[in-house]
């Protein structure tokens, strides 16, 4: 009976019919960039870098120690975009090999749209000499032979960069796959990411309320933690490593 109360309440307060009424309006939609400026090179894609750098005939290929100090810190002078749009950044410090650069130029070119997409480096080709001892060798005798040759990369550095008629969004998957191939980390960066990026941590720096923050740990010698600091923590204040 309960059942059957509440049945007919039910039926009482649903309408017989339901209209639906239809509005229209002016809707807006932004009108396609326009990429009349852009003018794709001769040669899109991008080129094959030597595996070991040319030295004169009567010049021996020199060695060198590992300068790890080439990959640390971040990168000053090539970390913004030429072409202002899309690219991959590296966001820690490595070593490229003649290897990752194949891999690299060969999913550009497997990838991208050569009649309007073009790619550049963004990075010089392998030029440091990494030594290296034979197996089952003892220790001594000097240094090892030249192994390979590398290129050192600091954070902030762009590897390369996409340009021509193209959205951020048709390039994405590629830079990311790319990107996560790399010896080290990187990132797929468009222009506006980059700009959004230096702007969001510009604001974060001016409206932190607190002012105990890594930079004035350090130069007031809070606990005194010069005692067991690097002279990189006093250059960099703990960011880049």
């Amino acid at each position: 009976m309960l059942l059957g109360q509440c049945r007919s309440v039910i039926g009482i307060l649903r309408p017989e019919l339901m209209q639906l009424a239809l509005t229209s309006g002016i809707k807006y939609f932004p009108p396609p960039k326009n990429y009349d400026d852009i003018v794709i090179p001769e040669r899109p894609r991008l080129r094959v870098f030597d595996k070991v750098p040319l030295y004169p005939p009567n010049l021996k290929p020199p060695k060198m120690q590992k300068r790890l100090r080439y990959m640390r810190g971040p990168e000053t002078v090539h970390n913004t975009l030429q072409l202002k749009q899309y690219g991959v950044v590296a966001t820690g410090g490595g070593r490229l090999r003649h290897e990752h650069f194949e891999m690299v130029r060969l999913q550009v070119a497997r990838r991208l749209d050569m009649k309007r997409m073009f790619a550049i480096w963004r990075v010089d080709p392998p030029w440091q000499p990494v030594t290296k001892k034979g197996q089952g060798q003892r220790m001594g005798g000097g240094k090892g032979a030249i192994d390979h040759y590398v290129t050192p990369i600091k954070a902030d550095r762009i590897i390369f960069e996409i340009g021509g008629k193209c959205e951020y969004a048709e390039v994405h998957d590629m830079l990311r796959i790319i990107a996560e191939r790399l010896p080290f980390k990187a990132e797929p960066i468009s222009q506006e990411l980059l700009e959004k990026k230096a702007a969001s941590e510009k604001w974060c720096e001016e409206n932190n309320s607190n002012k105990f923050t890594l930079k004035y740990v350090i130069q007031n010698n809070m606990g005194g933690c010069h005692r067991f600091l690097s002279k990189y923590d006093h250059k960099w204040y703990g960011k880049y490593f």
